[in-house]
C-alpha cells in the first residue's frame, strides 16, 4: 500500500541548533532546574534523576557533583512534551509527524506540476536533509586530556564501572564517506581508563554492520561519539527510521535546518559541529574487552561478554562545555517516556502495512516493546491471528514483541481494565493462543531459555466470529447514552 508524500507538521517551537539552545528554552518555561547541593556520580544521582522523572519533574543540572568539574544535565527527555519538544513538536502534533515517517517509508511519486508544487513543504525539509560542512565548529574550541575529565556516572550499586549513557556514536562503512552511509546509534560506552572504553554494539545494530566491514579488509575502525548533541540529533539516533534514510540527513528535518557537520580532528569522519563534546578514535581488528555487568532497561544486571575496545585519539569540546547523561533501569526511566512518543510515531507506518489496526499500545512498564496491545476492526474469522504475525514480520523491533493482545473496537487499549475484561470474557486459553517457538528475542530476556532465541504468544480477545465459535455470542450492556449523559449533570449539580 501506498501513500501520498505527507508535509511535516508547522513548527510551534523555537529552533534548537544545539543542547544549550534547548536547555535555554526548557529554563525559560521553568522546566529546568539547577542542584547546587553535592550529588555523588556513583548511585546517588541515578537516585534523583528518577525521583525527578516519576513525579514529571524538570531537566536537572547538576553543578556540585563530585567528580570533574563539568556540570551534568540530567532527565532531559523526561516528559512526554520534552520528546515532542525534541522533535520540534507540540505533543498534538505527534500524530502528523507520524504521517509523515510513514510516507517516508513508502513515497509516491508527484502527479504533475501541481502536485509537486503542492508538496513544496516536504521538499523544503527535503533540502534541510542535506548537512551543511563547517572548517570551524564550536566543539573544538578547546580540547580535553583523557576520559577522566569527564563526569561520567556510574548508575547502579552492581555497575563494572563509570558507563557514558548518552553517547551518539558515528561509524561508516569501510570503503565509502558518503555521509549518507554513516550511522548514527545510541550504544552503552563503559569507561576503562583515560584512553580507552568499551562500545556495547549488538550484532544487529549499524555500528556492528559497520565494525564487520573494517573487520575483514583487517584495518582499525574510525570511532567519533558525540556527548551532549542538539535534541534533533539525539532523537534522530534513537528513532526507527528505514534503512534507506539517514540518520543525520533527518536530524536537520526534525531541526529545521541542516545538520552542521566538521571534520574530526584525528580520525576520517565528519562530527556534529555543536555538539558538547567530541570523542574520537579507533577501534582495532580484534580487540575487545569483557564489558559490564550493568543495570538494563529490563530492570536486570546484563551479564558480562566481551565487546570492541575504542582507543581515543582526541577529546575536543566547546568552552565550558556541558555533559549529559541519563539511567537506563526498569520503566518509567527515560528511554521508556521516549518509547511512549516513538510508539505513537510508528502508528501510522503500521496502519500503513497492516489497515485494520486502529491503535496499537506498548506498555511501558512491560519494557515497552516485550508487549503489544492491538485494537482492531474485526471482520472475517482468523484475523486477530493474521494482525499477530504481520505485526511480528513487519518491523525489525516487533521481532522482539514476545506477547501480542489482540482486541475488539469497543476497548480502550491503555486501560488495564478493558484490557483484563476482553481477556476474560472473549478468550479461551484452549482456542484463542497462539504460541510459536524458537523466535529471534533480546539475549537480555533471561526468560528466554536459549540466548537470542524464545517463544512468543499471540491471544486473541477479540469478539469471536463465524466458523470461530459454535455458540451465539452475548449481547454487551449498554445504557443509553441520553441517560448516562443526564446522570452526569444530575451528579454535577450534587457533588459541585
Amino acid at each position: 500500500m501506498s501513500m501520498t508524500l505527507s508535509p511535516p507538521p508547522p513548527r510551534s517551537l523555537p529552533l534548537f541548533p544545539d543542547l544549550r539552545a534547548f536547555l535555554a528554552h526548557a529554563e525559560a518555561r521553568g522546566d529546568l532546574a539547577r542542584i547546587g547541593a553535592p550529588v555523588s556520580l556513583r548511585h546517588e544521582m541515578t537516585a534523583v534523576q528518577l525521583a525527578a522523572l516519576r513525579r514529571q519533574g524538570p531537566i536537572l543540572r547538576f553543578d556540585a557533583h563530585d567528580g570533574p568539574t563539568l556540570p551534568v544535565i540530567g532527565n532531559l527527555f523526561g516528559t512526554r512534551d520534552r520528546v515532542a519538544a525534541g522533535l520540534g513538536l507540540l505533543p498534538d502534533q505527534i500524530p502528523a509527524f507520524g504521517e509523515l515517517l510513514a510516507s517516508l517509508r513508502s513515497p509516491t511519486p508527484p502527479r504533475g506540476m501541481r502536485d509537486a508544487w503542492s508538496r513544496w513543504p516536504m521538499l523544503r525539509a527535503a533540502l534541510s536533509a542535506r548537512p551543511t560542512i563547517l572548517r570551524n565548529a564550536p566543539v573544538q574550541g578547546d580540547g580535553l586530556p583523557g576520559l577522566d575529565a569527564l563526569p561520567v556516572q556510574t548508575p547502579w550499586p552492581g555497575d563494572g564501572g563509570p558507563l557514558i549513557t548518552w553517547p551518539v556514536v558515528l561509524t561508516r562503512p569501510q570503503g565509502s564517506e558518503d555521509l549518507g552511509d554513516y550511522n548514527l546509534g545510541v550504544y552503552r560506552a563503559q569507561v576503562l581508563g583515560p584512553d580507552r572504553l568499551i562500545l556495547r554494539w549488538l550484532a544487529h545494530r549499524g555500528g556492528a554492520a559497520h565494525h564487520r566491514t573494517w573487520m575483514r579488509a583487517g584495518q582499525p575502525m574510525p570511532v567519533a561519539i558525540a556527548l551532549g548533541a542538539d535534541p534533533a540529533l539525539l532523537l534522530a539516533a534513537a528513532l526507527p527510521l528505514p534503512e534507506t534514510v539517514s540518520e543525520l540527513g533527518f536530524s536537520g528535518v526534525l531541526r529545521g535546518q541542516r545538520t552542521e557537520l566538521v571534520a574530526a580532528r584525528t580520525v576520517p569522519l565528519m562530527v556534529p559541529a555543536r555538539a558538547e563534546i567530541v570523542v574520537e578514535g579507533w577501534v582495532h581488528p580484534g580487540e575487545t574487552a569483557p564489558e559490564g555487568p550493568f543495570g538494563d532497561h529490563t530492570g536486570y544486571y546484563n551479564a558480562v561478554e566481551p565487546f570492541p575496545v575504542m582507543r581515543v585519539s582526541a577529546i575536543t569540546c566547546r568552552r565550558d562545555p556541558l555533559y549529559l547523561s541519563t539511567v537506563t533501569g526498569r520503566p518509567p526511566d527515560e528511554p521508556s517516556v521516549i518509547g511512549e512518543v516513538f510508539n505513537d510515531l510508528a502508528l501510522p507506518v503500521i496502519r500503513a502495512q497492516i489497515p485494520e489496526v486502529r491503535d496499537l499500545w506498548l506498555p511501558p512498564a512491560a519494557c515497552s516493546y516485550r508487549m503489544a496491545v492491538v485494537r482492531i476492526d474485526k471482520r472475517y474469522p482468523g484475523q486477530a491471528r493474521r494482525v499477530m504475525m504481520a505485526l511480528w514480520g513487519m518491523l525489525p523491533q516487533f521481532s522482539y514483541t514476545k506477547i501480542v493482545v489482540v482486541v475488539d473496537g469497543d476497548m480502550d487499549i491503555r486501560n488495564w481494565d478493558d484490557i483484563a475484561w476482553a481477556l476474560a470474557t472473549r478468550m479461551d486459553p484452549a482456542r484463542d493462543v497462539m504460541v510459536i517457538d524458537r523466535t529471534p528475542m533480546d539475549y537480555l530476556d533471561f526468560a528466554s531459555p536459549l540466548e537470542g532465541l524464545a517463544g512468543k504468544i499471540g491471544l486473541d480477545a477479540t469478539t469471536k466470529i463465524g466458523t470461530e465459535t459454535a455458540r451465539d455470542w452475548g449481547q454487551v450492556m449498554a445504557l443509553d447514552p441520553a441517560h448516562a449523559a443526564r446522570a452526569e449533570a444530575l451528579l454535577a449539580g450534587i457533588m459541585a
